[in-house]
């Protein structure tokens, strides 16, 4: 109860036992707290350290215990005293954290365009960023970057920003539903108030924060190798708008995926335009990150909804309903 002033736990019953009973000897405080006599006396030592003790008039040797009231309250004093000493040490500190880390994003301000190598560089940025995050924070995530080692850096940033009540929006593809992974971080999302939603396709992997600030990859075939974080108000406002309009068409999680004025899903109009546009069925599955037997599925029962014998009849009637529009 008492090592926040210095005194130890052994240290603590032998100040209470001779303060119960002043007169007794080593061996009578050793007996009664079931001690060694070397360990009383140590006690003994920490007690006089810490002024706890005084000289009786008697024998030279013997000690008598302070009053609590003035022996503890003056070591309460000295310790509350070393306590805000250190805590006016901690703001100044804190002051000086603050001072530089707005010199150094001052310096990234300044800059319309930012290089971080690795994908290491790249977390430790976002981290940077996640902390200084005031409103909002949305991003468009392929399932190529959906990895494992991906959701597990961004787990503890997103249960930071949702907790200091910033909003979060993810979108992801509409194969991700068929993950189990990626299904559970994002019920996980929705409890702590996130928001996400699903489209076919998701153009590339992008974070906005606060309308402020973009960060994409260098590489879009391998976001491993690092990003770009741009800060230009006209590419920020670009790279909003295309989340917004995205937003806007994708399917919330949970709910399912809205068909248009022709019956037609997000994704099976993509389908039929990469169909269009002369792409094989194993090219449609690895755009949409699909199964080829899925896209094959698909196809067939567009045809059955078409009453199309082959492909090419399916097209013929795509074109005549307006479907590829």
């Amino acid at each position: 109860m008492l090592e926040p002033l210095g005194l130890s736990f052994d240290g603590e019953r032998v100040y209470r036992t001779l303060l119960a009973q002043p007169s007794w000897k080593l061996a009578d405080i050793a007996a009664h707290l079931t001690l060694t006599e070397r360990h009383v006396r140590s006690a003994l030592d920490e007690l006089a350290d810490l002024a706890l003790l005084r000289p009786a008039d008697g024998p030279a040797d013997e000690l008598l215990p302070i009053s609590p009231s003035v022996g503890l309250a003056t070591l309460l004093a000295r310790t509350e005293a070393e306590l805000a000493d250190r805590q006016r040490r901690i703001e100044a500190t804190r002051a000086a954290v603050a001072t530089i880390a707005a010199e150094h994003d001052g310096a990234r301000a300044r800059e319309s365009i930012t290089r971080h190598e690795g994908i290491e560089a790249v977390r430790a940025r976002i981290e940077e960023l996640a902390a200084a995050t005031r409103t909002e924070m949305v991003s468009l995530n392929p399932n190529s970057a959906q990895t494992p080692d991906a959701k597990a850096a961004s787990k503890p940033l997103n249960q930071q920003l949702l907790e200091r009540g910033v909003a979060i929006r993810c979108i992801y593809q509409d194969s991700f539903r068929n993950d189990p992974a990626t299904l559970a971080a994002a019920r996980w999302l929705a409890e702590l108030g996130g928001q996400t939603r699903t489209v076919p396709t998701v153009p590339l992997l992008m974070i906005v924060i606060d309308r402020e600030t973009v960060l994409v990859p260098i590489d879009p075939a391998n976001s491993r190798l690092g990003a770009l974080e741009l800060r230009s108000p006209g590419v920020v406002t670009a790279a909003y708008a295309l989340f917004e309009q995205t937003w806007l068409n994708a399917t919330p999680f949970g709910e399912s995926a809205t068909r248009d004025g022709n019956e037609l899903t997000l994704q099976e109009r993509e389908i039929i335009k990469l169909l269009a546009d002369g792409h094989t069925d194993e090219i449609v599955a690895r755009r949409l990150d699909l199964s080829t037997r899925t896209t094959r599925r698909v196809v067939a029962e567009l045809m059955g909804r078409l009453d199309a014998r082959s492909r090419f009849q399916a097209g013929l009637r795509i074109a005549e309903r307006g479907w590829h529009r």
